[in-house]
């Protein structure tokens, strides 16, 4: 079975996601729900950190939440490690949490990766790689950040999703 490749048209440039559907078969089928519903568009990059990873998938240029349906279970047990360059799910403290908003990772975070079914071992499930356009996410990791209410991180200026879409 070919991989599913998703493309992120975004204001600072483009990039794609191949998933790993087979490795985390509910985290990717969950991402393509969203994708393929136009979710992602009007979305921005909220949160980023110079050497660990981008964030996106959940709020719009306002910093307020997008309504997302049911979360999913944690599948970070399923051997993929949270590698430069890979994508995964981003939850709240609840291992099983996740819903729209995922994580482009910018450096090696085997922190972030399963060690124990137990709730400060579950881990962040990898779901994909950034297969084309790693340069535009090496590029919006390093633009300015301010602090926007309760959020730290935040780009100075939008880095606004245009659109996302199954290539």
């Amino acid at each position: 079975m070919p991989s599913t490749v998703v493309k992120f048209d975004t204001n600072m440039g483009s990039f794609s996601i191949e998933l790993d559907e087979a490795s985390a078969p509910i985290s990717s089928a969950n991402f393509l729900e969203y994708v393929r519903a136009g979710f992602y568009a009007g979305t921005t990059f909220h949160r980023v950190i110079p050497g660990f990873m981008v964030q996106g998938g959940g709020l719009d240029v306002a910093m307020r939440n997008k309504p997302t349906r049911a979360a999913i279970r944690n599948e970070a047990d399923n051997g993929l490690k949270n590698l430069r360059a890979t994508v995964a799910m981003a939850r709240t403290g609840d291992p099983h949490s996740a819903t729209a908003q995922f994580f482009v990772n910018v450096a090696d975070n085997a922190f972030l990766d399963h060690k124990a079914p137990a709730p400060d071992g579950w881990g962040y499930a990898v779901f994909g790689k950034v297969v084309e356009g790693m340069d535009v996410v090496d590029a919006i990791v390093e633009v300015p950040t301010r602090t926007a209410g309760m959020h730290e991180n935040v780009p100075a200026k939008p880095i606004v999703v245009a659109k996302a879409a199954v290539v």
